[in-house]
């Protein structure tokens, strides 16, 4: 059984098998946590990205799913990319969401992680409320079948860390 912890603070000093970036199509960096990873990590991870996008991913990665490169300078081995969704009020893209964390588990199990970290996905830039991005993490974890002996779910804030413990709560 996958164990869920909540930690505070900044996913780039976080040290586990594996990190989520929460990254745009274009896998190129960005802004919030995906410009971030970028940073923290160094060229390495760009260009293992920029070779992504030139080889199996020439129209970038796809919402909802994820792929992995190298950590770079990260306290992790490797950076899972995924591509949540957009928040839209009255169109439902928590179908797109929830893969995207179920497919980052999968990646993880081919890679061998038995740690990941994750940032709450869609919940900075792409405007997804927090309490319903947080609920929606914890489920789809749960539900998944995977190898992962720990998850780590990274608030960004002492808010957002508050809403995910409640949330692995059950509140």
């Amino acid at each position: 059984m996958t164990v869920i912890d909540v930690v505070e603070g900044d996913i780039t000093t976080i040290a586990v098998d594996a990190i989520v970036n929460a990254a745009n199509s274009s896998l190129l960096g960005g802004g919030g946590v995906d410009g971030a990873i970028h940073r923290a990590g160094g060229p390495e991870i760009l260009a293992e990205c920029r070779a992504l996008r030139a080889t199996t991913l020439p129209d970038g990665l796809p919402e909802g799913e994820a792929v992995a490169t190298t950590a770079g300078r990260l306290p992790a081995r490797w950076v899972i990319h995924t591509v949540g969704p957009v928040y839209a009020a009255g169109n439902d893209r928590s179908p797109i969401l929830r893969s995207a964390y179920r497919r980052s588990l999968m990646v993880a199990d081919e890679l061998g992680a038995a740690t990941i970290a994750f940032p709450l996905i869609s919940a900075g830039i792409y405007r997804w409320p927090v309490e319903d991005a947080a609920g929606q993490a914890v489920s789809v974890i749960r539900a998944t079948a995977t190898s992962v002996a720990t998850v780590t779910l990274v608030g960004y804030s002492t808010a957002a860390a508050d809403v995910l413990r409640r949330a692995v709560a059950g509140r």
